[in-house]
């Protein structure tokens, strides 16, 4: 579908997109190229942010370095001339050029091959390793297809198909990272104790290790916008991001948490892994 509405069943668009709205007109100057009408809704209904924590959307719109489309002159790094099977693409704005519309957290590149009217515009995933496959769709029936757990793709980590997808729009955020004593109880026991004390939850996907001592569990409050990653062992850490201004009631909940768990906070780091003296030290570095 073209208007999106299989992806807004599919995945709720935020109340307040970012960075949703502004001039196409001058967007499509500055690239030198129209845009296609799917991509345009994609942006009018999400904004900038994040399909299932691992999708970036990016728009032009907005001031932000890490958002807006990307449009480069030239070729992907490496010797196209010389290996025309793994290079086979130019960047925009050559002719049939690849322009970036969005990204993964594994870096790889989603574009589109610029050949032909917009609306014909197949979809590229230019992979971080420099690799590429190609899907004959527009961007939205890509993000759908890709979080409906239905795109067959080599490249991209797939969507898991027990989870319902969600997006999460940008907004600047508070990284800590609790590393933790084990206790007396078993993981599962912490895990149920942590859910219970911030609940409601959202289940975001979880892994384990064949050594079934490993592993990690990924989850999100529904009324606070809290993101959180437990981690089994090795290390046994709660890592959770959240709005500035809920370090507060983030710190209280949490650390409450950990005290029905059984555990002992060992230590505080932020996002880039440095320890802090206290929870609210450097309450800004993260966004």
């Amino acid at each position: 579908m073209t208007d999106n509405t299989a992806l807004v069943l599919l995945v709720t668009p935020p109340a307040a997109p970012v960075d949703a709205r502004g001039s196409w007109t001058a967007a499509e100057s500055a690239l030198g190229t129209p845009l296609p009408a799917d991509y345009k809704r994609l942006v009018e209904t999400y904004g900038w942010g994040e399909f299932c924590d691992y999708l970036n959307l990016r728009t032009p719109f907005g001031t932000r370095e890490h958002n807006r489309l990307e449009w480069q002159r030239g070729r992907p790094s490496g010797t196209p001339d010389r290996n025309r099977e793994r290079y086979p693409y130019p960047l925009h704005p050559a002719p049939g050029g690849l322009l970036v519309w969005g990204t993964t957290v594994d870096a790889d590149r989603l574009c589109w091959f610029t050949d032909g009217a917009p609306e014909s515009w197949p979809v590229v995933v230019w992979s971080r390793d420099g690799w590429y496959e190609t899907h004959p769709m527009g961007a939205a029936a890509f993000v759908e297809a890709w979080a409906g757990a239905r795109l067959d793709s080599r490249l991209l980590v797939d969507m898991e198909p027990d989870l319902a997808p969600w997006f999460n729009a940008f907004r600047p955020r508070t990284h800590r990272c609790l590393r933790l004593s084990e206790g007396p109880l078993t993981y599962d026991r912490r895990l149920a104790i942590l859910r219970e004390a911030l609940a409601p939850t959202v289940g975001r996907g979880s892994w384990r290790s064949g050594d079934a001592d490993m592993g990690q569990d990924h989850f999100a409050t529904a009324d606070t916008d809290w993101l959180l990653t437990y981690d089994m062992s090795r290390p046994h850490q709660i890592r959770i991001s959240f709005p500035p201004e809920d370090s507060a009631a983030a710190r209280q909940r949490l650390f409450a948490a950990v005290g029905r768990m059984r555990c002992e906070v060992l230590r505080i780091t932020a996002a880039d892994g440095q320890p802090l003296a206290a929870w609210d030290a450097f309450v800004d570095e993260g966004a």
